[in-house]
């Protein structure tokens, strides 16, 4: 049985991590590989890097930013932005990254997920996606949370892993930086939809948003941020509180 994870995110614009609220209002909380192994030693599971504006600004992920941070790791790191074929999810994989993850790229051209899959295990290809609440359903946003798309988050969940992807990274965009808790129906409902992991993302304000995620969610890892960056808690006492619960947490 895999052991559910607690995954760092760091978002990074300009080389620097940055935390906002919905996407937006970004404010500067740390150089990446400093914070990558602060929460390293507090007992990650692994790290998620975004380069946030990447595809915003039609640019590649910063690289040496992503060797820098992954040089003294060694817990898995992710890495995504900017990711618009399978040559970049092959550079970013000899920069140092263990995984990379894809959102705007593929929405444009799901085979760059297939593209990746094919070259390089379909273990290192994180579909990444970002959905706002419409109606009965969730809307699938590219470009940093800022377009919509005609595209249904749990069709699109589905597809992607029929495309290859490992692993579904699933971030509310209602939720994000709120810190009243994760979408569970949408990661529920995108759990039930594909036989991969998925990771919870978007909205940790306390421990128990990470134990209802992981249960009533049926997530398998959740994502956390600005409660760490913001020095409301540590990893160690998230790890501890679910373990406490009978969460069998790394």
């Amino acid at each position: 049985m895999i052991r559910p994870r607690v995954i760092v995110c760091l978002d990074v614009k300009d080389g620097r991590v940055v935390k906002g609220t919905r996407f937006r209002a970004l404010r500067d909380v740390g150089d990446p590989a400093e914070l990558a192994a602060r929460y390293e030693a507090e007992g990650d599971d692994e790290i998620v890097f975004l380069d946030v504006s990447a595809s915003q600004e039609g640019r590649a992920t910063l690289l040496d930013v992503v060797r820098r941070t992954a040089e003294n790791l060694f817990v898995p790191l992710t890495v995504g932005g900017g990711v618009r074929s399978a040559d970049d999810i092959g550079t970013l994989l000899r920069a140092g990254a263990d995984k990379v993850s894809i959102n705007t790229a593929a929405v444009r051209d799901p085979g760059v997920l297939s593209a990746g899959a094919a070259r390089f295990g379909s273990q290192c290809v994180v579909a990444s996606i970002d959905a706002g609440r419409e109606g009965d359903g969730w809307r699938v946003h590219t470009h940093g949370g800022t377009r919509a798309t005609g595209l249904d988050a749990v069709a699109w969940a589905r597809e992607c892993r029929t495309r290859g992807a490992g692993e579904i990274l699933m971030t509310s965009i209602d939720r994000d930086g709120a810190r009243t808790g994760y979408d569970l129906a949408l990661t529920r409902a995108v759990a039930d939809a594909v036989p991969v992991p998925v990771i919870a993302s978007g909205g940790a304000g306390r421990a128990e948003h990470l134990h209802a995620a992981l249960t009533d969610g049926r997530a398998a890892a959740v994502l956390v941020a600005g409660i760490l960056h913001d020095g409301v808690t540590t990893v160690g006492a998230l790890k501890a509180y679910l373990r406490e619960r009978g969460v069998a947490v790394r």
